[in-house]
């Protein structure tokens, strides 16, 4: 076989390659979520608040953004965080995502570095957790836990909860050391279809540590029972 021969069939050869590659190449898909949409109401001060997220990519790799925030009712907004993510698989039920988040309320505004791990523990427990640093060298964590309880096939009971933690006192923004603040959640939705719920539900937050002692001193209540209705959709 003379060397142009050669060269023809390594080429045929890496192109037979190239291309199973490409077959084998997992395909991309696009998903938007609104976990939650919902008025809180509260003794005192109604409030809307979302929690949402979408991803494009495939199973192994992934690129979110997720925003969640608050706005009182014929008020002010009071929280509105956005993060933007890469994500990859590292197990059959979990993510590690890393990227960046970005904080316009409550002042002053805020830039992070993220770490953290998505998915489903067993007996279906959904988390999500991740550490924040931010660009004042403050850090900073959070974990929520989900769980869907099927009454039937279209009435779904949703209990929740949430944690936030720091290591550092940060009282511009409020934040002490230690534990912040816990949220729990009990929510009761009925699946219209799939993709559209609305739901009902009652919350608890309470404030813990130094960061109740700040919340005392700008007169700020440290627990929050509250009543909430809302809608959660995907596409």
């Amino acid at each position: 076989m003379n060397r142009r021969a050669m060269i023809l069939g390594m080429t045929l050869a890496a192109l037979s390659t190239h291309a199973a590659a490409m077959e084998e190449h997992e395909p991309r898909f696009l998903f938007l979520q609104a976990d939650r949409f919902e008025v809180r109401a509260q003794d005192g001060e109604d409030s809307v608040k979302w929690d949402a997220q979408g991803w494009y990519g495939g199973d192994t790799q992934k690129l979110w953004l997720k925003t969640e925030g608050k706005k009182i009712t014929g008020g002010q907004l009071e929280d509105a965080e956005a993060q933007l993510l890469y994500s990859r698989m590292v197990s059959d039920f979990f993510d590690v995502q890393a990227g960046l988040r970005y904080d316009a309320k409550p002042g002053p505004r805020r830039g992070f570095a993220v770490l953290g791990i998505q998915g489903m523990a067993p007996y279906y427990l959904q988390l999500d957790g991740a550490v924040f640093l931010s660009n004042q060298g403050a850090l900073s964590a959070r974990l929520t836990a989900e769980y869907e309880l099927l009454l039937s096939q279209r009435l779904i009971l949703q209990p929740a909860f949430e944690v936030n933690m720091a290591a550092q006192d940060v009282e511009e923004r409020g934040v002490g050391s230690s534990v912040n603040d816990v949220e729990l959640g009990l929510r009761l939705r009925y699946e219209l279809r799939r993709e559209l719920a609305p739901y009902i539900g009652v919350i608890w937050q309470r404030t813990l540590g130094e960061s109740a002692d700040l919340a005392r001193k700008q007169g700020e209540d440290v627990e929050i029972p509250a009543l909430v209705a809302g809608i959660r959709f995907w596409f």
